[in-house]
C-alpha cells in the first residue's frame, strides 16, 4: 500500500495583528459577570417579593409592637454607597485606558471605601428596631439587609484580593479586564440597593 507524501505546511492567514487580550463584552469573563448579576438580581427580586407579600397580608405594617427602622444610618449608608460610584467609575475608566498606576491606587481606595461601608452597615443593623426572629416582618427585613450585606462583603474581598495582586504583579490585559468586571459589579451592588432602601425605609412610612 502506498501513502501520499505529507502536505507541506500552508499558512492560511496571518493573525499576528490580532490583540493578545480583550476587555469588555469581547471577553468571555465579562459575560460570566453579567450572568452572575442576572442570577443575583433575581435573588434580590424574590426577597423583595416576599417582603411585599407579607406587607399585603398584614393590616398594619410593620406589625404592632415592631418599630420602624431608623432613617439616620440607613440614609448615611445609602448616601455613602451612591457617592462610592464616583471613584468606582474613575477606576473603570482607568482600566479601560490601561493606566496601571491609577488602577492600583484606585483599587486600594475602593478597599478603604468598602471598610467604611461595612462599618455604616453595622450601625444600620443596630437601628433596625426589630430582631430577626421576632416575627415575619423582622425575618424578611433582616433577610433583605443580610442578602445585600453579603454582596458588600464579597465585593470588598474581591477588591482587596485584586489590589494585592495589582501591587505585586505586572498588570496585563487580563488584569485590566478583571478590574473592569469588578467595577461593573460594584455598580450592580449600588443599583440593587436603591429599590431595597425605598422598600425597607419608605414603603412602610407611605402606608
Amino acid at each position: 500500500m502506498t501513502t501520499s507524501p505529507p502536505r507541506p505546511f500552508e499558512v492560511v492567514a496571518d493573525l499576528s495583528s490580532l490583540p493578545s487580550g480583550a476587555i469588555g463584552a469581547r471577553h468571555l469573563v465579562w459575560w460570566g459577570n453579567v450572568g452572575f448579576m442576572v442570577i443575583e438580581g433575581t435573588g434580590f427580586a424574590l426577597a423583595a417579593a416576599a417582603y411585599l407579600y407579607l406587607m399585603t397580608q398584614s393590616t398594619v405594617w410593620p406589625p404592632v409592637g415592631d418599630a420602624l427602622p431608623g432613617l439616620l444610618w440607613g440614609g448615611v449608608f445609602t448616601a455613602a454607597l451612591v457617592l462610592s460610584t464616583v471613584p468606582n467609575l474613575w477606576v473603570l475608566r482607568c482600566a479601560r485606558a490601561k493606566k496601571a498606576a491609577a488602577v492600583r491606587w484606585g483599587m486600594a481606595g475602593l478597599v478603604l471605601i468598602g471598610l467604611i461601608l461595612m462599618a455604616l452597615r453595622a450601625a444600620e443593623f443596630a437601628h433596625l428596631g426589630v430582631r430577626w426572629d421576632r416575627d415575619g416582618y423582622g425575618s424578611v427585613l433582616w433577610l433583605l439587609l443580610v442578602l445585600h450585606t453579603t454582596h458588600i462583603v464579597t465585593e470588598w474581598a474581591e477588591c482587596a484580593v485584586q489590589a494585592i495582586w495589582l501591587f505585586t504583579h505586572e498588570i496585563g490585559d487580563d488584569q485590566f479586564s478583571d478590574v473592569e468586571d469588578n467595577a461593573n459589579y460594584w455598580s450592580f451592588v449600588v443599583l440593587t440597593w436603591l429599590p431595597l432602601y425605598a422598600l425597607i425605609y419608605w414603603a412602610p412610612r407611605a402606608l
